[in-house]
């Protein structure tokens, strides 16, 4: 068992970063067309399906990160989503989030990305906290700690897999 003050700060992680990806789904939702054009427009093969898949993902992981269900699972879905937003947007930008131009588009460095998936990261290795419905259902401790690793490796291998299975980058792809 945890104390309030663990308890409270691991709500507000998890509650924060829910938000976030729960408010970036939303939106992805609500734009399919120009979020799959966007995929399309990085390289993506199978965009439709590209905007499908990462708008679950960030819908899935949000609300459950703010419920504290499957913490763990819910957190490697935010790393991996990050880490391919790394490679394929942010990397070549540099550090600092600051946006500029470069060839006509606006550029985000990768700061952003890194500070959501070390969050997620920590998260997913801490547990949720007691304030959980992880903690409710008697899967805490059972997902997180060297479980939350695995997932998170897990995450960042399957980015990997999609990055080489759809992504070709300097070839504009078929929105479909």
């Amino acid at each position: 068992m945890h104390d309030d003050a663990f308890n409270l700060a691991m709500l507000i992680l998890r509650v924060g970063l829910g938000f976030v990806f729960l408010a970036h789904g939303l939106k992805h939702a609500r734009g399919r067309e120009k979020t799959t054009n966007w995929f399309a427009g990085l390289g993506f093969k199978q965009a439709p399906m590209q905007w499908l898949l990462s708008t679950a993902t960030e819908i899935g992981a949000g609300l459950l990160l703010i419920l504290g269900l499957v913490n763990s699972l819910a957190a490697a879905g935010v790393v991996g989503i990050m880490a391919v937003a790394f490679w394929t947007v942010h990397r070549r930008a540099g550090f600092f989030i600051t946006a500029f131009m470069k060839e006509g588009i606006e550029v985000e460095g990768w700061e952003y990305v890194f500070s959501l998936a070390f969050t997620a990261t920590a998260l997913a290795i801490a547990g949720p906290g007691d304030w959980s419905l992880d903690y409710q259902l008697g899967l805490d401790d059972k997902l997180d700690a060297w479980i939350g690793v695995i997932f998170v490796a897990g995450a960042v291998a399957l980015s990997a897999l999609q990055l080489a299975a759809f992504w070709r980058p300097g070839e504009r792809a078929a929105a479909g």
